[in-house]
């Protein structure tokens, strides 16, 4: 044996035996229910090696091991109402992975998924499936099995991904939001490069936790034990690396082609390392903490929203199915009130050019319009009042008019 194949060799055993330590203390913080220990593995090379160990971790991290699995009483319960876009999806589930299974492995489990789905809906119908739903799903039951990614897919649905299951997706663009400004913190000259562009490039990624990107089973596993170990914003994070990591690429473009660079972006880069992913997401996470982001993007963030509920790993596996939903419940008020005043400013603002109406004259209808929603709530007020009023009807038209205006809106005002 020669000396290239004797460092080779030497090589190979030390990884093993690095990985047989580290087998060793994973099942260790699973059997003492170290969540510290667990977090800490979740973030290093390899995360948790392989799917034995992810059925017990994944469980402990989501809190479902204690979550006891529904019986068969859900197929007595209403169908939900999107049951039937779930079995368009499901039809078109399985695609990259597993490798060529026999067709009647895949009948099954596209049967067992469509069940998992389905169970999931017609337990919790305050949820609304959106497409890629599924996509979660598929990993859920592909790395657990069917018992264990019942409790497991309920759980994670309210209390890590419920801004994407409300009645429409608008939530999202909280999520989407907070990437210029991490872009801004990490690279401004990249972050300028692209103030032209909407962050809707990241949906489909931020969506599914990257399940319907990553092509390789292995490679979405190995996301799924960092994304479980993490706030809730690790995702966005992390696709804030993906866009780091093609800099290059991307400076090459020129700003003229939105449509280029909105190509690159929507797409992930082939021969994506998601070892390198995890190591820089998890490192830029904790440089720019999101309470510490540009903009004052992390103010704007719902108190319900999964991206501050969350920010406690530890205490995610003790909230309750029942605090979800409520939060569930008051994320989607919260977005319909909002929703409701863009309207308002969108009417506003096609009357002004309508009738051509002087800039100051347009702010002052606006400042009229909102102290008159502010007197329909409270009632008649005194004069003093209504000027106290004043300073609040400014506020708040800055701060509807800086949420129309998106992340970039502000920052190309300033440039």
């Amino acid at each position: 044996m020669n000396n290239e194949a004797r460092e080779t060799k030497s090589q190979q055993d030390d990884e093993q035996s690095t990985d047989a330590i580290k087998v060793a203390s994973i099942i260790s913080a699973c059997r003492t229910q170290d969540m510290t220990s667990l977090i800490h593995h979740a973030s290093t090379s390899g995360g948790f090696v392989n799917d034995d160990l992810r059925q017990q971790a994944w469980p402990l991290l989501l809190g479902s091991e204690i979550t006891p699995s529904a019986t068969k009483e859900w197929t007595t319960l209403p169908p939900h109402k999107d049951e039937d876009q779930v079995g368009l999806d499901v039809n078109r589930s399985f695609i990259y992975y597993p490798s060529n299974p026999p067709p009647s492995d895949l009948s099954s489990l596209k049967s067992s998924l469509s069940d998992l789905i389905t169970q999931t809906l017609r337990l919790h119908p305050s949820l609304n499936y959106f497409q890629g739903y599924h996509d979660i799903a598929q990993v859920l039951l592909l790395a657990l099995g069917p018992n264990l990614s019942a409790p497991a897919l309920a759980r994670l649905s309210l209390l890590r991904i419920r801004d994407f299951m409300l009645p429409t997706l608008s939530s999202t663009t909280t999520h989407l939001d907070l990437i210029p400004p991490i872009l801004f913190a990490a690279d401004e000259e990249l972050c300028r490069h692209l103030a032209g562009l909407q962050p809707f490039f990241a949906l489909a990624a931020t969506l599914t936790l990257f399940a319907h990107e990553i092509e390789s089973y292995g490679s979405i596993a190995r996301v799924f034990d960092y994304l479980l170990s993490t706030p809730a914003v690790a995702a966005v994070y992390m696709f804030a690396v993906i866009v780091m990591l093609r800099r290059d690429e991307l400076m090459d473009i020129d700003t003229s082609e939105p449509e280029m660079l909105y190509a690159v972006l929507s797409k992930l880069p082939k021969g994506l390392d998601v070892k390198v992913l995890v190591e820089r997401a998890e490192e830029l996470r904790k440089r720019f903490p999101p309470e510490k982001l540009p903009w004052g993007a992390w103010r704007k963030v719902s108190a319900v929203s999964v991206l501050k509920t969350t920010a406690d790993v530890k205490a995610v596996r003790e909230q309750s199915l029942q605090m979800g939903e409520r939060w569930l419940g008051l994320l989607t008020v919260e977005v319909e009130t909002a929703e409701r005043k863009k309207k308002m400013i969108a009417d506003f603002k096609k009357r002004a050019i309508k009738y051509r109406r002087p800039a100051g004259a347009v702010t002052l209808a606006v400042l009229v319009g909102v102290i008159s929603l502010y007197l329909g709530r409270n009632g008649a007020m005194s004069t003093s009042g209504v000027l106290g009023s004043l300073g609040w009807a400014r506020h708040r038209l800055w701060y509807t008019m800086n949420q129309l205006l998106g992340p970039w809106g502000l920052y190309n005002i300033d440039r």
